[in-house]
This record gives C-alpha cells, sequence and structure tokens, in this order.
C-alpha cells in the first residue's frame, strides 16, 4: 500500500501540495495519517511541513499539523499557483477568449492572472497593469506585452504590490478589462481574508471597462473576511465545469453572465448589456 500511495504523491512538490490540502481539508492531521496518506517516512513529512510553513500554509504543534491558509490568512501566491492548476488552465483559456487586440488588461495578485497571462495568444498587442510580480515575470519573460506596474508596498507572501499608493495609482487609470480571483464566495459576494488585497480588487473592479471573475470550484461556500464585489458587479464569472450546479443556479437567477469552462453547453447569457461606461 505505501508504494503505491508514494507512486500517487511521488516529487517533493506534489507530495506538500498533497499534504496541505489533507490538513487544509480536516483542519489537522498529525504526522502519523501524512506518513499513512504519502508512504514516505515521518522524516520527510517533518522537512515537507517545515517549507509549508514556510509559504503561510500549515503549523506544526506537538507532532500535530494545523491548517493556516484558510477564509482568515492566505498561502504563499507561489504555492496557491500549484492549486487547482488543472481548472485554473481551463478557465484561463476560456477568458482569454474574451480579450480583444491591442487592449489594456488590468490583473491582480491571483494564481488565476498567471495562468490567464499564459493563456493570451497575442501579447504583443497588450498592455498588462498588474500589481503582481509573479504577473509581471512573465511579461517581462515573453517580453511581448507593454507592462505596467502599480507601485505600492512589497507584500512578499503574495509576491505583489500593496497599500494606498496601489489603490491611488489604479484609480488615476482606465483599462479595457480587468480580471480578478476571489478566496471565497459567500452569499452572491466576494471576500478575501486581507483588508488590503480587497482594496486593490476594488480598486481595479472601479478603474476597468470589462470586468471578470475567474473562480474555480473550490471557491463556493468558501468564507473570508473582506468583501470587495458582488457577483452581480462582473460582466462575466468564468467558472470550471466541477462548479456545484446549485451555485450555479444561483448565478443563473441574479442574472450573472456565466461562462463555464470546458462545458460550452452550460454557458448563460445575462439579460441586458455586459458593458458598463
Amino acid at each position: 500500500m505505501a508504494g503505491a500511495r508514494e507512486g500517487q504523491t511521488s516529487g517533493p512538490r506534489a507530495r506538500q501540495y498533497a499534504i496541505a490540502q489533507a490538513v487544509i481539508g480536516k483542519g489537522k492531521s498529525t504526522i502519523e495519517e501524512l506518513v499513512d496518506l504519502t508512504g514516505v517516512s515521518a522524516m520527510t513529512i517533518y522537512r515537507d511541513v517545515a517549507v509549508l510553513e514556510q509559504s503561510n500554509i500549515v503549523q506544526l504543534h506537538n507532532g500535530t499539523v494545523v491548517a493556516v491558509a484558510s477564509g482568515l490568512h492566505e498561502a504563499d501566491a507561489v504555492f496557491r499557483l500549484e492549486q487547482a492548476s488543472d481548472e485554473k488552465r481551463l478557465i484561463a483559456a476560456e477568458a482569454a477568449t474574451l480579450v480583444a487586440n491591442g487592449s489594456s488588461v488590468m490583473l491582480d495578485d491571483s494564481s488565476s492572472s498567471v495562468w490567464l497571462l499564459r493563456a493570451l495568444s497575442e501579447l504583443s498587442s497588450l498592455t498588462i497593469v498588474t500589481n503582481s510580480l509573479l504577473v509581471a515575470d512573465e511579461v517581462t519573460g515573453n517580453r511581448l506585452a507593454q507592462l505596467i506596474m502599480t507601485g505600492g508596498e512589497y507584500r512578499s507572501w503574495a509576491h505583489a504590490l500593496m497599500g494606498p499608493t496601489t489603490v491611488q495609482n489604479i484609480e488615476s487609470m482606465h483599462a479595457d478589462y480587468c480580471f480578478l480571483s476571489t478566496s471565497g464566495i459567500s452569499s452572491m459576494a466576494c471576500f478575501h481574508p486581507y483588508q488590503e488585497v480587497a482594496e486593490v480588487k476594488s480598486a481595479m473592479l472601479r478603474s476597468s471597462e470589462v470586468r471578470v471573475l475567474l473562480i474555480d470550484n473550490s471557491k463556493f461556500g468558501r468564507r473570508a473576511l473582506f468583501k470587495f464585489a458582488e457577483l452581480s458587479d462582473f460582466d462575466h464569472v468564468v467558472v470550471d465545469a466541477k462548479a456545484p450546479e446549485e451555485e450555479l443556479g444561483r448565478l443563473e437567477d441574479a442574472g450573472v453572465h456565466v461562462i463555464v469552462a470546458g462545458a460550452r453547453g452550460r454557458r448563460v447569457r445575462r439579460t441586458g448589456a455586459t458593458r458598463r461606461g
């Protein structure tokens, strides 16, 4: 059994991701439970947990690994980039079809923004505005799109710029599109654990023409502290095919334009215009 389990979670990053998912799902796990899950030694689990602690995902207390990343805390951005990567790739591919050549595009510090950037085929004609250093690295690596950074104070856990300067600079612009993600959706609204992140997202919404929300199925029903938007504030909401049917029904009833990535037959179009001045 251990060999089979080890094959399923081979490689340090894949194993660490499996550990994080198990701990976050239950709230806590013992070292022994994680050994049984992965099929590796307790010493290897301790090393993996130390890596996850540095990313603000878990903490170790007397042999018990406790979840930190939750509705009250966000995980390190690099780790989030690997979470639900298959779903995010599909969502990004669908969302990329909304972008017209020659447009200006605001991208927040969410991992979905990186996936969206990778999905955009005509980068050379675009102007990318972002507070995310991960997004900026993708742009400069391609050396194609024009890049505008928002400025602000650096936050290492987010690999992004935040604060009053960031918000001020965003509000001085007006982009053709903005693409945002959310840590959780509750009562038809979007939430994030940190107020300064919520303020940046709100500023991007106010400073763009077409507003698009990118959410994988794990965000439904997840709670966080700070509200930054109603779902009805977005022109398009792009979800993956695993999104709960009952949640999609609520979005439809609210008149939200939903695009289900990888399942075009489940598209729902909101009545009325989708562009706002």
